[in-house]
């Protein structure tokens, strides 16, 4: 039965004074909060509505222009407010009918009240926007007001003073008209429901109110509102489109914190869950089952599958913020599946982001400021790491990547924000994203002889934030590249034995978004801590001899307690046993052994990643920088002659490509010059 506008005004002042219980009434509380707080808006959960009264329930999704207004007049007589105060009563929670995904909203819902989801891709500034306009006829001061109930702005036709009736001239008054907060914000698809290289579809959305600024680029949001048109138009000023572009009046905003975890496990997931978690091989097993069309690298599997369950940020007394994502960077010749290992995760993670190479740009990444066209001014645009936060950033050819734009990620990969201070615009966005990237050495192939800050263009303050760094060569094995063989043909083949993985990929996702819901709080056992302390504490002890490496430093340390909670929360454990520690110190070993172990000398060392150059190539750099100060002073300042500075590095059992390297570069950052040809000295600091 359709209500009329005084029975919906009665229906809800009756729902503000007496649900659940007229001794208890439950808005009429929150009512009398927004008294003493200032607040103009009450949120109403729809479910309370559909309790209440079906039939009201129904006329708000079927007419919510007709019925909203009513919800507001019965909010202002129950608050006890003058007719003409601004008030809004705000509705969340709608039915699963009216929550529809961004790329689903289709004629049907025009004029529809309705629920959307999605990441916040842009921001506006918030401006005053005009509803009532109070206009002055210039020939007889009438005062007439034009309600503004479109976005084109109304000025009057004629003055409605009897007297006059002329068409103008009108002065707008805008000290009498009435202005409300306005802005506009762009939600995106969520980047979890995008499958099989979607494109993302957005909606504008316009916020009015006390609301405005509730949200920033980057935040998930729950938007409840109104879905309306406005006419195309060929160019500005153009004649009129047959098509619309869809916009969502808001009528109220929520932020989800915890939105990575919001998948819906049943009742038989868990039961499935917990069994196989009570296997001790849970691990192995999930492991194992990650990318199974790819033969082998075991190591690297486990170490994707560690940075898939993560761990949790710990915020210190002082403030202070420890990051509890991973990031891993896998090294490597091409054909060896780098880009296959990151598509899977891709597919695989709750949410994740997937990018390559040339195609990203700095800003493509971490935030943009850009003109929107609704309004003219600037925004802020999110990129591939905001809209990742709390999942995987996938970036495949990291060193294609131009210097510049590769840069911009080292803050979001250890403090994992954004901060952008462009175009007037200042703001710091959240980067909470494990950063899973690949990338090929710089001529093509790996070469085993060479250290890795030579063979990768990346620089060594990039290469230090990550927690895991993987080789990955081809080098022919005949037994290794049969069983490759073989493994490839098998995936083609329509046999019985084909690869099936031991876990599917959704119940991988599942088994994630379980363990970071039941596993909040993790901590290590005393066992734990002291094996953490017994091998950090004997590494760094190879460090105190005279002229040898340090082979590991805090940094690393972190990486492997970030780790050991990881591999805990895959067994669905809160405590950090000594056997988790145990397992990641023998993963770490592994890419340190590869990756910081010095080819002249074959001990590992740590600056080999922090710096990009080993303690013995350093030691090297210093005899060179004084075999030239040596020659200089026996020349009477002279300079050293470049063939003498050969001949004696040549002496000291340093090659002449070495040297030859290392001058060029000195001169590049200009600690050696050349005062005449042939000539070289050191610049006096």
């Amino acid at each position: 039965m359709k209500l009329t506008y005084e029975e919906i005004v009665d229906r809800f002042e009756e729902l503000y004074e007496a649900y659940p219980d007229v001794s208890e009434p439950k808005y009429k509380k929150l009512i009398d909060k927004m008294k003493i707080e200032g607040k103009t808006s009450l949120f109403i959960n729809f479910d309370d509505i559909i309790e209440f009264d079906f039939n009201l329930s129904e006329q708000i999704l079927d007419n919510p222009e007709f019925v909203l207004p009513g919800a507001t007049d019965a909010l202002k007589k129950v608050f006890g407010a003058e007719p003409d105060k601004r008030m809004t009563a705000r509705l969340f929670n709608l039915p699963s009918t009216q929550r529809v995904d961004v790329k689903d909203i289709r004629a049907v819902n025009i004029n529809k009240f309705i629920q959307v989801e999605g990441v916040v891709r842009r921001t506006t500034e918030v401006k005053p926007e005009i509803i009532e306009a109070v206009f002055k006829c210039d020939r007889c001061g009438e005062l007439i007001t034009v309600v503004q109930d479109n976005p084109y702005f109304k000025s009057p036709v004629t003055c409605t003073s009897p007297a006059c009736g002329r068409n103008g001239p009108f002065t707008l008054m805008k000290m009498h008209s009435t202005f409300v907060d306005w802005q506009t914000i762009k939600i995106q698809e969520k980047p979890e429901k995008l499958r099989g290289g979607q494109l993302p579809r957005a909606i504008d959305c316009i916020i009015r109110d006390e609301i405005v600024d509730t949200a920033q680029a980057g935040n998930v949001v729950n938007v409840v509102g109104i879905l309306k048109t406005v006419q195309e138009t060929l160019g500005k000023g153009g004649a009129k489109k047959t098509t619309f572009n869809k916009l969502l009046e808001v009528n109220s905003i929520e932020i989800k914190e915890k939105d990575i975890q919001d998948l819906e496990i049943s009742e038989e997931d868990e039961e499935k869950i917990l069994e196989l978690a009570s296997d001790p091989k849970i691990c192995e097993n999930i492991t194992n089952s990650i990318a199974p069309s790819i033969y082998g690298n075991e190591h690297v599997k486990y170490a994707v599958a560690l940075q898939l369950f993560s761990s949790e940020a710990r915020l210190l007394h002082d403030g202070t913020r420890i990051r509890g994502d991973s990031h891993i960077l896998l090294v490597g010749d091409p054909g060896v599946a780098k880009s296959q290992i990151l598509k899977y995760m891709n597919t695989v993670a709750p949410r994740s982001i997937y990018t390559s190479g040339k195609g990203t740009s700095a800003a493509g990444l971490t935030a943009a400021v850009i003109r929107d066209e609704t309004s003219g001014t600037f925004a802020l645009e999110a990129g591939a790491l905001v809209i990742a936060d709390n999942g995987i950033a996938c970036i495949d050819e990291i060193d294609k990547m131009s210097s510049d734009d590769r840069s911009s990620i080292h803050e979001a990969m250890e403090q994992q924000t954004i901060s952008i201070a462009k175009a007037g615009i200042i703001a710091t966005l959240n980067a909470r994203a494990s950063i899973l990237a690949a990338a090929n050495p710089k001529r093509g192939r790996f070469d085993s002889y060479k250290p890795l800050g030579e063979q990768i263009d990346l620089l060594p303050t990039l290469l230090s934030r990550f927690d895991l760094i993987f080789i990955l060569t081809d080098k022919p094995k005949e037994a290794e590249d049969k069983k490759i063989a073989e493994h490839i043909l098998k995936l083609h083949s329509d046999e019985e034995d084909a690869i099936i993985p031991l876990l599917e990929t959704e119940m991988i996702r599942k088994y994630a978004i379980y363990s970071k819901k039941t596993i909040q709080e993790i901590s290590l056992t005393e066992e734990a801590k002291n094996r953490l302390l017994e091998f950090y504490v004997s590494i760094r002890k190879k460090g105190e001899e005279k002229n040898t490496p340090i082979p590991i430093t805090a940094r690393q340390l972190e990486s492997l307690i970030r780790l050991s909670e990881s591999r805990a929360r895959m067994r669905l454990s809160d405590k950090v046993m000594v056997e988790d520690v145990e397992d990641i110190i023998q993963l770490y070993m592994k890419s340190i052994e590869e990756v910081g172990k010095d080819p002249e000398t074959g001990e590992i060392d740590i600056d080999m990643i922090m710096t990009g150059r080993s303690k013995s190539q350093r030691d090297k750099i210093t005899i060179i920088m004084d075999i030239i100060s040596n020659l200089d002073k026996k020349n009477n300042n002279d300079g050293a002659l470049t063939s003498d500075v050969y001949e004696e590095a040549r002496a000291e059992n340093i090659s002449d490509s070495f040297t030859r390297k290392i001058i060029d570069e000195l001169k590049q950052k200009g600690d050696v010059y050349e005062p005449r040809p042939d000539r070289l000295k050191l610049t006096l600091l």
